[in-house]
């Protein structure tokens, strides 16, 4: 695949991250509030459209050199309460950061350089923590046939139930889509340019230009500015943008936020969208235990939240 359709591939998944509202914290935050697991049903299902998409490729011989993983290490539980922390802070995690800067909030610009930040200075004190990588997960080392024909049954299956009962929900040009259509369209984007250019998530580009590896980045690097380019455009035929400076108070809470984020990163090691798009379907466990300890201090602080609001609304 060309370096344009490459481009147009992060355009489009930028697209649907916004008009998707694609964000843990959002999805967390449902559940609490309206008893709702849409969002986070859906972000769910995007892992298991990209391990969908591993298995076809191994059967078929097609599926590129992986990157190493890692072994269950304590490390990657602290990363994942640092990466909920740092969401809880910056108001979204690192997909609704995306989505936000596509609404026109141009406060949460301010979060990818505090990743940045947070993620060089943890890295020069804990840089060797996560080492001892692990090589390619035995699951995926001998995958019979028939998986093949599972996994593309299952798709089609899914495909056409979404369609049948999610009529309305499927036009592109739609202003707000449903959850599940985005991280469809997300896990398919990724899935693509994975087979094209290897593993890709943005806050991996902004962890190698922590590192000072921007040199290696090649083609990935343009696929960062594509990204936020393609949840840019959604926002604005939208009609999403909104046009007034962000106070200093906001500048400064994403800045923080990315901070802790890129400090959790070198812990995990990985943002969440890492985790959500490679780690968790490759199933390696400190992926699983991170995204776990993220979500759990994300939930208590808004049960607690919940429940302060309910304490003071009896005294009053």
């Amino acid at each position: 695949m060309n370096g344009v359709a490459c481009v147009a591939l992060a355009l489009l998944m930028g697209y649907a991250i916004q008009r998707g509202g694609t964000c843990t914290v959002a999805a967390l935050e449902e559940v609490v509030q309206q008893r709702r697991w849409t969002r986070l049903r859906a972000l769910l299902e995007a892992s298991l459209w990209v391990f969908g998409g591993f298995v076809l490729l191994r059967v078929f011989g097609r599926l590129p050199q992986l990157p190493m993983g890692y072994p269950l290490h304590w490390y990657a539980a602290v990363g994942g309460a640092l990466l909920g922390l740092g969401a809880l802070i910056n108001g979204g995690c690192v997909f609704g950061v995306v989505a936000r800067v596509g609404c026109g909030q141009w406060a949460w610009l301010a979060t990818p350089p505090g990743f940045l930040l947070g993620y060089a200075l943890m890295e020069r004190w804990a840089g060797a923590a996560t080492a001892m990588p692990l090589a390619l997960p035995g699951w995926l080392q001998e995958i019979p046939q028939g998986w093949g024909l599972l996994v593309s049954a299952a798709a089609l299956l899914r495909l056409a139930w979404l369609a049948w009962h999610g009529v309305g929900h499927w036009r592109l040009g739609q202003r707000a889509w449903s959850p599940h259509l985005a991280t469809i369209v997300i896990g398919l984007t990724f899935l693509l340019l994975f087979v094209s250019l290897g593993a890709w998530a943005y806050t991996d580009v902004l962890a190698e230009l922590a590192s000072g590896r921007f040199m290696q980045l090649g083609l990935r690097g343009w696929l960062l500015p594509a990204l936020f380019a393609g949840a840019l455009y959604g926002g604005w035929t939208a009609g999403l943008w909104q046009h007034r400076w962000p106070s200093l108070v906001t500048l400064a809470r994403c800045t923080c936020g990315g901070l802790l984020m890129g400090a959790g990163a070198v812990l995990v090691p990985g943002g969440n969208d890492s985790l959500i798009l490679f780690g968790m379907p490759l199933l390696w466990p400190n992926a699983w235990l991170a995204f776990a300890s993220m979500c759990a201090l994300v939930l208590l602080a808004f049960w607690s939240r919940e429940l302060w609001l309910r304490a003071r609304g009896r005294s009053l």
